[in-house]
């Protein structure tokens, strides 16, 4: 599974850094790997090993993984901001130690925040919100700076077609 082949991979300070973060909050840990494993799962469906790229199909992933988190941690927490903040610092925490160029690390955060975004507490079902981001993907726009456009900070965003 490629969240273990990660976690093996990682040196002591990297370790370190996500035990951390979930000492603070343990009654996260489930729940996040829970909407790691959903996520890779949707994608590997849908879109093969094209989500491994940085392509809107990547998007997609950054985008659903984030909105999963929010989804699955609400049931503990009962706040969208308390969880949106939570998948903000651990997928950033992801992209901190990830290996990514700038980039894609623009990318992959921008991403990020629109499935947190679209996270409003209601219930849907993840069904509907494959939906919506698939829509999401037809609008994409493709980057070539780091530094996004405050028109593009409701759409998804990706770098390779």
């Amino acid at each position: 599974m490629a969240v273990w082949a990660r976690i093996k991979n990682m040196n002591f300070k990297e370790l370190f850094s996500v035990s951390k973060v979930f000492m603070k909050n343990p009654r996260y840990i489930f729940p996040t790997y829970n909407a790691t494993i959903q996520t890779i799962k949707i994608c590997d469906e849908f879109y093969a090993e094209e989500h491994h790229n940085n392509g809107k199909e990547n998007a997609f992933r950054h985008a659903l993984w984030n909105y999963l988190i929010c989804k699955k941690c609400y049931t503990i927490s009962g706040s969208a901001e308390v969880v949106r903040n939570w998948g903000d610092h651990i997928t950033g925490l992801h992209e901190k130690l990830s290996p990514n160029q700038k980039l894609a690390k623009a990318m992959d955060l921008h991403n990020n925040r629109i499935g947190q975004q679209i996270f409003t507490g209601e219930e849907n079902s993840t069904q509907e919100i494959i939906s919506l981001l698939q829509q999401k993907m037809q609008q994409a726009i493709k980057i070539t700076e780091e530094k996004m456009p405050e028109s593009i900070q409701n759409e998804l965003v990706y770098i390779e077609d």
